[in-house]
């Protein structure tokens, strides 16, 4: 190792080792080549574009980081599933829809990230490692003639911490392969001394990132009766009353709250009860002692009382209170096929899935729903339908909630059309049809 000291009394340097300048890219590996047979193993090429055939002149061996990326992928799943396992299967087990405590598609996509931030992290730091950097000070920057180096010219060092380095042998070497000029580097021999407030800082702070893993540790086995402490609020805490609880905003000191009267929801209005309710506000109800030729009759299966106290008499609606359109009516098809097809039947003669499959148990507690295709039915206005669809009829329940007003009348409206396929009578048949069916 040799060293240098300046005729100007600047601080001692070290010599770090011997570059060489070369014209061409054949030059450089063949020096390459030529300097690693003569036993030099400290050695560098830069290059101002990939040059074939170096990689294998300096005998670069292939780098270890893709096993470590693996190895750290593979700790980075076992960390993930092992601690999900710990969490949800022992020390904190909680039953979800009767499945097990450890489901392993569940927490594939945690594992997942687990994977992609180990391996992340490993291939980042590691590459940082295996090429000795961040490094402060490279001794080729000192060179002027090293600027080329991005550019045109191709350069060779060889490091005087090498075992057969000798300044006189090296350079002499060196000038045999063709170098164009060989250059000493030097850098200061005087250690760099970072300044004293940066050491406090970083020791500061290496303590106070101590602090939160304790004082989570802390609350894990220490019980409080104050809340949690909070690093966002967020919505936690709002000014609002609880259900059940006491108000002192009010007189009567309660935090629940009667509508105020006349109000309604916004979108609830509802004003127009022909629409929604299927009954005319401007027609007179029928009178329950004169005979109404459209009322229907009472199913036989029914209690008279108890029909009739099911069927108040309403002014209902005689006309569906929408444009009706083919459209309309294949949605009503869809949503009957959906909702009244498992009960009624495809056809509507009360021979469902359903009441096929209570017929066969004969369990006794089963009432026959009621085939579309009787006089009853089919003499009900169309308000009266869309009633017992939105509010159910006997043991049928509501469908208000699932099923939307336009998609109620549609039903109405395939109901209708299916009543007119089985009770059709010749004048209901249109001329044009009548015309296409003679022979």
């Amino acid at each position: 190792m040799a060293e240098h000291v300046s005729d100007h009394s600047e601080p001692e340097t070290k010599l770090v080792g011997l570059l060489a300048e070369f014209r061409a890219p054949e030059d450089l590996v063949a020096a390459v080549e030529q300097v690693r047979e003569e036993g030099y193993r400290r050695i560098d090429a830069f290059t101002p574009f990939p040059v074939h055939g170096l990689d294998e002149a300096l005998a670069i061996r292939p780098t270890v980081l893709p096993w470590a990326v693996l190895a750290a992928g593979v700790t980075g799943a076992v960390v993930a599933l092992g601690g999900q396992w710990w969490t949800n299967a022992i020390d904190y087990p909680f039953v979800v829809s009767g499945k097990p405590l450890f489901s392993l598609p569940a927490k594939i996509p945690v594992a997942f990230e687990v994977i992609i931030l180990f391996a992340g992290f490993t291939a980042f730091l590691g590459m940082l490692a295996l090429n000795g950097l961040p490094r402060f000070v490279q001794p080729v920057f000192r060179s002027q003639r090293f600027r080329r180096a991005t550019a045109d010219r191709f350069f060779l060092l060889v490091e005087a911490a090498d075992a057969r380095f000798s300044i006189e042998k090296t350079r002499q070497l060196l000038t045999t392969v063709s170098a164009a000029q060989v250059e000493e580097l030097y850098v200061d021999a005087a250690p760099i001394r970072l300044p004293s407030w940066i050491g406090c800082t970083l020791v500061t702070l290496a303590i106070l990132a101590v602090l939160p893993p304790l004082w989570i540790a802390r609350a894990r086995v220490v019980r409080s009766d104050q809340p949690r402490w909070h690093t966002f609020i967020d919505m936690d805490y709002q000014p609002k009353f609880k259900p059940q609880t006491v108000s002192t905003l009010f007189a009567d000191g309660r935090a629940d709250r009667l509508p105020v009267a006349g109000t309604v929801a916004r979108g609830q209005l509802r004003d127009d009860m022909r629409l929604n309710r299927g009954i005319d506000p401007d027609a007179a109800p029928p009178q329950p002692d004169a005979p109404q030729p459209d009322a229907p009759q009472p199913d036989a299966a029914v209690p008279a009382e108890v029909a009739a106290a099911s069927e108040p008499e309403v002014a209902w609606v005689t006309e569906i209170p929408m444009p009706v359109t083919d459209p309309m009516i294949r949605r009503g098809q869809q949503q009957y096929n959906i909702y009244c097809a498992p009960c009624h039947g495809l056809a509507g003669g009360g021979d469902g899935l359903i009441a096929r499959r209570a017929q066969e148990l004969q369990q006794g507690t089963w009432l026959p729903p009621t085939s579309l295709h009787t006089e009853a039915v089919r003499l009900q206005p169309v308000g009266q339908l869309f009633h017992a669809i939105s509010n159910g009829v006997r043991k049928m329940p509501p469908y208000a909630a699932q099923i939307s007003v336009p998609d109620r009348w549609a039903i109405v409206l395939y109901i209708r059309a299916l009543q007119r396929t089985q009770n059709a009578k010749p004048e209901d048949v249109p001329a044009e049809t009548w015309k296409a069916m003679q022979p």
